[in-house]
């Protein structure tokens, strides 16, 4: 799903997820669940709790420690599986963790209903901001700011002074050690003629203080410093440790009156609050063991003893895992496990260095996506779902990745992604006459595929190496049939022979480019 919450729990080892959407091509699924994931035993778990809010994404939660925990939850959107009926919450419920129940706070003076807004507890108070609300004839952002007393359960509308941000929503919005709201970046749009619409991705960020006076607070624009993200919307946020806001992922969409083509991110930013700089997550890769070792002919002299201690231990073997799209929308997965890498070839006599013993191998790492859901327990960053788009089809993702943001070395893959859970029912202007039965015959066969796919992905196969200085095109040349039969195997009997050969190539020059 995409759209929802993730949450970490403020007293136990678990993230709570709340909400989210579905969507298959032809209807629109909403969620009011809920379901909470154990870090300890890497595993999910549903929690039924009665009269919980209603289905509803693009809402906003927060989690403050009182009474053994709390989670509010404000705002968001429903649609109607057709998507013929929308409606925008501007309902404020908590989730008391520690007796599990649900409650509506009705409070007067609150925000008008909106999703794509941003919260955030600060000073036992709950701050909103921005956001969007549509109808069937038009729409309006917003750039508001309301505070919701967690001590008095009241609304109040805040008023800064100075020039603050223009109407957006998904925007970062982060708070300061002293109680100040940091807000980046954002999504609007505007009508520029009858039914065409100009989107407007912000890059702008500012600064909301308080006075002296608690509810007295003022705009600032800020000019960070540093290597700010590259402009784009669906980006999800999280506070990390050492008083950094961070910002994963997102899409960059070319818009045309037609058709908007995007382009996906999995990247990481840093925003440093208190440096005002941004620098971009870079990863280190796993440690390994170093040693001083001497090689060369004078070391080749200095007995069988010296030789071996001098020989390189013996690398462990790694895995490749990596996700392919073709372009026709279909994601395969490859694995393979390799061993090390050959010995290193003599150097001068006497040379001495410090190397790094072991493989560091292809990293994993999330497919580029938008609009997933992030947490941060124990200073690591766990990333789930989201969606990425290949030409008209939407893929809707339910992996679960984390890493560690005090080492940034690698990511990890808790929760793979289920391959049977894709589903596409959307149908192309050639199949528009199919009737209703062969419609789910087609799905039934998908899915049966889809298992066979996953079967088969469970192997370790060797796929062929490879050869030193080759080309891709060589390489293709010599490997084609390889792939063409392994793309075969997984898509089945049925699948066409173009598609497949789309496959094939598409599997081929992703482990190409991750070997060389």
């Amino acid at each position: 799903r995409l759209n929802g919450s993730l949450s970490a729990h403020p007293e136990k080892d678990e993230l709570i997820l709340f909400g989210g959407e579905y969507f298959n091509g032809q209807k629109t699924y909403l969620y009011n669940e809920l379901y909470v994931y154990n870090i300890r035993k890497n595993s999910w778990s549903k929690v039924e709790i009665p009269n919980p809010p209603p289905r509803r994404c693009a809402h906003q939660a927060a989690v403050v420690p009182t009474a053994g925990g709390q989670l509010w939850v404000f705002g968001g959107e429903f649609a109607s599986p057709n998507g013929e009926q929308f409606y925008h919450y501007k309902d404020l419920w908590v989730l008391h963790l520690a007796t599990k129940t649900w409650e509506q706070i009705k409070a007067s003076g609150g925000p008008s209903g909106r999703s794509g807004h941003r919260m955030v507890a600060c000073k036992r108070q709950l701050i909103i901001f921005g956001g969007f609300h549509e109808s069937a004839r038009d729409y309006i952002y917003y750039n508001d700011v309301y505070a919701f007393n967690l001590d008095s359960f009241t609304w109040s509308r805040l008023a800064p002074s100075g020039i603050g941000p223009a109407p957006r929503s998904g925007c970062q919005m982060a708070t300061t050690p002293e109680g100040s709201i940091v807000i980046y970046g954002g999504y609007s749009k505007q009508r520029i003629k009858k039914d065409v619409d100009k989107g407007t991705l912000h890059t702008d960020m500012f600064k909301k203080s308080a006075g002296k006076e608690e509810d007295k607070w003022a705009w600032s624009r800020l000019s960070p410093s540093g290597v700010k993200p590259t402009p784009r919307s669906g980006f999800s946020v999280a506070i990390g440790p050492n008083n950094r806001s961070l910002l994963f992922g997102g899409v960059h969409d070319e818009e045309e009156e037609e058709s908007i083509e995007g382009d996906f991110f999995n990247d990481i930013y840093f925003y440093d609050i208190g440096k005002n700089r941004w620098f971009p997550g870079q990863l280190k890769g796993p440690k390994s063991e170093k040693r001083k070792r001497r090689r060369g002919k004078q070391a080749e002299a200095e007995g069988a003893g010296d030789e071996e201690l001098e020989k390189q231990p013996p690398q462990g073997p790694v895995e490749i895992v990596k996700e392919v799209v073709a372009e026709d929308g279909t994601v395969m997965t490859i694995k393979q496990v390799i061993s090390g890498p050959a010995e290193e070839k003599e150097r001068s006599a006497s040379e001495e260095e410090e190397e790094e013993e072991g493989a560091l191998g292809q990293q994993v790492e999330p497919c580029p996506r938008s609009n997933a859901m992030l947490a941060v327990k124990h200073g690591v960053l766990y990333v789930y779902g989201g969606m990425f788009e290949v030409g008209d089809r939407q893929f809707t993702l339910s992996d679960l990745y984390s890493i560690d943001l005090h080492k940034m070395e690698e990511w990890k893959v808790l929760v793979e992604m289920d391959p049977k859970a894709q589903e596409w029912l959307e149908e192309s202007e050639s199949d528009e006459e199919d009737d209703d039965m062969e419609g789910a015959e087609g799905g039934e066969e998908e899915e049966e595929s889809s298992e066979e796919e996953s079967e088969d992905e469970g192997g370790e196969e060797q796929h062929p190496s490879v050869q030193p200085d080759e080309k891709h095109a060589d390489y293709l040349a010599r490997t084609e049939q390889y792939w063409i039969k392994l793309a075969r195997s997984n898509m089945g009997p049925d699948a066409k022979e173009k598609k497949v050969v789309k496959v094939a190539h598409a599997m081929a020059k992703t482990f190409y480019e991750d070997s060389v």
